[in-house]
């Protein structure tokens, strides 16, 4: 089911399937809920799947020229409450991570466990800051073009580019809707936001952590070897996925999640 929640003046569009525990899927950047809809499609069958746009993405409005990770995550908060139903999984992808991460921080009792995919708890180094100022003026000149197709490709591992050259244009597409606006303001909010190793180190929520061993922007090592990780913590490897692990390898992404989930 198709729905609209009213978030401090404006909309934000999900999509609600299924029933069950309740699973929680926030996208990436560039993307928006319907980067989901295959593999949420499939977690229908056992529980009950809510994907949102995130604001400034796909059919939700821009609320402000930053969309800090903090706001996005008290978003989900309200969203969420209407539910009624207790608490929940969250898992998000890439910057969904980032909001994952901010909502662990500041609502830790509201989960029952978090997944990352493809993220990471880390603040932007100065490289990665950089890149994004660039971004911004080249969006604010209206010349996104010339960066998001490359950005598109480089999620899928050079080996996977023929495999799923579909995906990667249809998350073209979709990146073209974004407005400019929810770029710049997602764009600034990642920029801002601040390192949550603490918080993943603490272990208040159960993390399953998946990476892609052949992740062009996630280097395995270097995330994995600043972070202690708590004993409610597990890490799974994707050793044919770069950056879109649920999309290239579907059946071992949702069967990580599923035995997480049950806690095994």
């Amino acid at each position: 089911m198709e729905n609209f929640f009213t978030a401090d003046n404006g909309r934000i569009y999900y999509k609600d399937q299924g029933k069950g525990e309740i699973i929680v899927l926030l996208h990436g950047y560039l993307e928006t809920s319907e980067i989901w809809d295959s593999f949420a499609g499939k977690l229908a069958g056992k529980y009950r799947v809510v994907s949102i746009d995130l604001p400034g993405h796909g059919k939700s409005d821009v609320f402000g020229e930053i969309h800090s990770m903090e706001f996005m995550a008290s978003v989900i908060k309200e969203l969420m409450a209407g539910s009624g139903d207790g608490n929940f999984f969250l898992a998000g992808h890439s910057l969904g991570g980032y909001v994952t991460m901010a909502f662990v921080d500041l609502f830790p009792q509201l989960l029952k466990g978090y997944c990352l995919f493809h993220s990471h708890p880390y603040a932007d180094p100065e490289e990665t800051l950089k890149k994004r100022e660039h971004e911004i003026s080249l969006v604010k000149s209206g010349r996104k073009d010339l960066f998001y197709p490359n950005s598109i490709r480089k999620m899928y591992a050079s080996v996977n580019l023929e495999k799923y050259s579909e995906n990667i244009r249809k998350t073209e597409v979709l990146a073209a809707g974004i407005p400019d606006k929810g770029i710049t303001a997602i764009l600034k909010g990642m920029m801002q936001r601040p390192s949550r190793v603490a918080v993943m180190e603490e272990g208040k929520v159960p993390l399953l952590w998946i990476l892609g061993a052949l992740d062009n922007f996630i280097n395995l090592q270097q995330v994995r070897e600043g972070i202690t990780l708590p004993l409610n913590a597990r890490v799974a490897i994707l050793y044919n996925s770069g950056h879109m692990g649920f999309i290239e390898e579907e059946s071992i992404s949702l069967q990580l999640l599923e035995d997480f989930i049950k806690g095994k």
